[in-house]
Parts: C-alpha cells; sequence; structure tokens
C-alpha cells in the first residue's frame, strides 16, 4: 500500500488526514509510515463495528476478490437467480466508476449499493459501513461484498465480513496464487471460474493451481465452476448452505487478523 497508487486514502477514510483529521499527516510526508499504521488500525476497528452490525442481524457477510473479469458479477447473478427464493441476498459492489455491476444486480430484483472508490483500488471498511446504511439487514441472510478488481490491495483490508472467497479465471494462468500469496493464503474458498473455457485451454491445470494454495498452507476448499453451467454450481451452494447454518447457529465466525494483514475465518 502506498500514496503513489492512491490506495492508503480512500473515499472512505479520507476524513481522517484532512488538516482537521486526527491522523492529518505533515506536508512533506514524514509521518506517511505512522499514518498509515494508524489507518489500518481505524479500519480494523470499523471492521469489527460491521462485523457486529452483521452478527446483530444474523447475516452472513461474504468478501469476493478476484482481478478484474474473472466473473464476480456473473457468479452472483448465477447465484441469485438459483437460490433467492432460498435465501434473502443483498450487494455491495465496489468499482473504481460507473453503477454497471449494481445495475445488473438489481435487474434481478436484489439490493445492491455500489460503491466508486475513484482512484482506490480496494474497499475499505469505512466505505463498507457507508454502504450498510443504504441496506435494511434485517431482511436478509447474506450480503455478498463484490470487491475492486485487483489481486493485491483487497487483501490486506478486513470489511468487517464473515470469509473471504477468492475467484481465479481459468483464462488467467495456473500459477496466480504462487504469484500472489497474500490473497490466496487468506482465502477461505476458491473458485476457479469459467470451467467451461477449459476445453479450449491448453495451459490452465485446476490441479496445479489447487498445488500453488496448497503450497501456502492453505486448506481452504478449491471448486472449479461455471457460471454458465449450473451443474456446476452445487459444490458452491453447499458451502453457502453451511456457512449461513454456522451464522444461524451463531458458530464463531470472527477473522483472526495475521501478521501481514490477511483476515483467515474458521467456524468453530
Amino acid at each position: 500500500m502506498c500514496e503513489t497508487c492512491g490506495c492508503t486514502i480512500t473515499p472512505g477514510n479520507a476524513h481522517l488526514v484532512t488538516d482537521e483529521g486526527h491522523l492529518s499527516q505533515t506536508k512533506d510526508g514524514t509521518k506517511s509510515v505512522e499514518v498509515l499504521s494508524s489507518l489500518l488500525h481505524e479500519n480494523n476497528h470499523m471492521a469489527v463495528h460491521n462485523r457486529e452490525h452483521f452478527n446483530r442481524h444474523n447475516v452472513l457477510a461474504l468478501n469476493l476478490m478476484s482481478s478484474p473479469g474473472s466473473g464476480k458479477t456473473a457468479l452472483l447473478e448465477s447465484t441469485i437467480k438459483a437460490l433467492k427464493s432460498r435465501y434473502r441476498i443483498g450487494v455491495i459492489e465496489g468499482d473504481l466508476e460507473t453503477e454497471n455491476d449494481a445495475m445488473r444486480i438489481r435487474a434481478h430484483g436484489v439490493p445492491a449499493v455500489q460503491i466508486t472508490t475513484g482512484q482506490a483500488c480496494h474497499l475499505d471498511a469505512h466505505m463498507v459501513h457507508d454502504a450498510l446504511h443504504e441496506l435494511d439487514l434485517d431482511t436478509l441472510d447474506i450480503v455478498f461484498i463484490e470487491n475492486v478488481g485487483n489481486l493485491v490491495c483487497p487483501a490486506s483490508f478486513d470489511l468487517g465480513h464473515h470469509a473471504n472467497i477468492t475467484l481465479l479465471s481459468v483464462t488467467e494462468g495456473d500459477d496466480k496464487p504462487a504469484k500472489y500469496p497474500v490473497m490466496f493464503r487468506g482465502s477461505d474458498l476458491v473458485l476457479l471460474t469459467k470451467s467451461d473455457l477449459l476445453e479450449y485451454l491448453d495451459d490452465f491445470d485446476p490441479q496445479k493451481a489447487e498445488a500453488h494454495v496448497r503450497n501456502l498452507a492453505n486448506p481452504a476448499p478449491v471448486l472449479t465452476l461455471s457460471a454458465r453451467r449450473e451443474d456446476t454450481l452445487m459444490p458452491w451452494f453447499n458451502w453457502l448452505d453451511q456457512m449461513i447454518e454456522a451464522r444461524r447457529d451463531h458458530q464463531d465466525l470472527t477473522p483472526t487478523i495475521q501478521p501481514d494483514g490477511i483476515a483467515l475465518h474458521q467456524a468453530s
């Protein structure tokens, strides 16, 4: 995270570093390291507050992360079509600009709040907190948080969610978990998406992708699926059923924050 790419300061936490904010930094930037540490602390504090909201309303919150174009929105659309009669679903969409993805979700009769981050390449807990005020959690069972497409920055920010889901498209290369270990090490579920294209590709091996995840000492399930083929989605739906049951049974889904900032989640 750095100020060069703009991911330190987001629309959600900018008020903390203005001249009036209690984390305002000097013009010469000498406090940048101190401010960054403080911003992460403030983010984690707000994440705890968000999680209390979700828990109080017995809502399961899931953080979807991936590179752009991996099929997060398409997966949500297929999931909504299949499960909206079983679960009450809400979505928080994160993108740098436009409401395109939120409009796609709303077209299925599901409430969706769009967060436009400007230059920030990830969501943070402050932005999610603001979005929660636009959702009636009493009417929801699941809130999907579709993070900004990026395999780096989103992994370091706890949003108050209960589990991390990372999507890896078969068009991206099976070595991505090795190249981007921070995100894949912190995943509670890895979904290999667009599997309908595997018959046309000779450079993606699902077994190799899973092996790279295991090399990160991550035992999370790795599922191969396609949003276009409902028959491949049943393991994903079963995983959601198990998570919903755990949340309804008030099992502890609170994340444990690791030294590298990743939130690893396990139901007790």
